[in-house]
């Protein structure tokens, strides 16, 4: 369904297509382990062509099924597709098409995102979505370094870092305990 609908409507780079076994599934798969309990809420900002929210929702469907996902995406074109490949694989998600800002508070268990937006900016997100008690895991690239340096200006967070299995160079942040300062 990816390789149909991403020339449409620019899911994912079209450079990354070929590999999207790795690039894009596993990738995201990844991220599931890093939760903390098998219920709750995990949303997934700018969920986009569906990583890591879709896979996120796949996982949960057979290995934690009490826990309840919600992808939001504010292009409708893409909210389309992220219920169609709902729809395909029999996994209930709840797909919110909204601007992330505008949208009332989440209070989501897990928060995540990847390629959405600096780790600043996705911090102001996560202040708005997370529950008190809540992590934010977000995939970063090579610069994920500079990001948190950045972040710790305007923030205090707790933060672990785990090497992407899919890309050396790449991350995978996990954050708590987080306060705008």
């Amino acid at each position: 369904m990816l390789e149909k609908w991403s020339p449409k409507i620019n899911l994912v780079a079209k450079s990354t297509l070929s590999d999207g076994w790795n690039r894009h599934i596993i990738d995201s798969a990844q991220v599931f382990d890093l939760r903390q309990q098998d219920t709750g809420l995990w949303a997934d900002l700018g969920a986009g062509g569906g990583f890591p929210g879709l896979v996120v929702a796949i996982l949960a469907h057979e290995l934690a099924p009490e826990m309840k996902v919600a992808l939001v995406e504010s292009d409708q074109r893409k909210a389309v597709f992220l219920r169609s490949v709902l729809r395909e694989t029999g996994v209930s998600a709840d797909v919110k098409v909204a601007r992330i800002e505008q949208l009332a508070p989440l209070e989501a268990d897990i928060l995540s995102a990847r390629a959405l937006a600096d780790l600043p900016t996705l911090l102001s997100f996560a202040e708005r979505h997370l529950a008190p008690t809540g992590q934010g895991v977000f995939l970063k690239g090579a610069n994920w370094e500079k990001e948190v340096a950045a972040a710790r200006e305007s923030w205090k967070f707790d933060l672990a870092q785990r090497t992407s299995i899919t890309d050396p160079n790449a991350v995978v942040l996990t954050i708590g305990e987080l306060t705008h300062v």
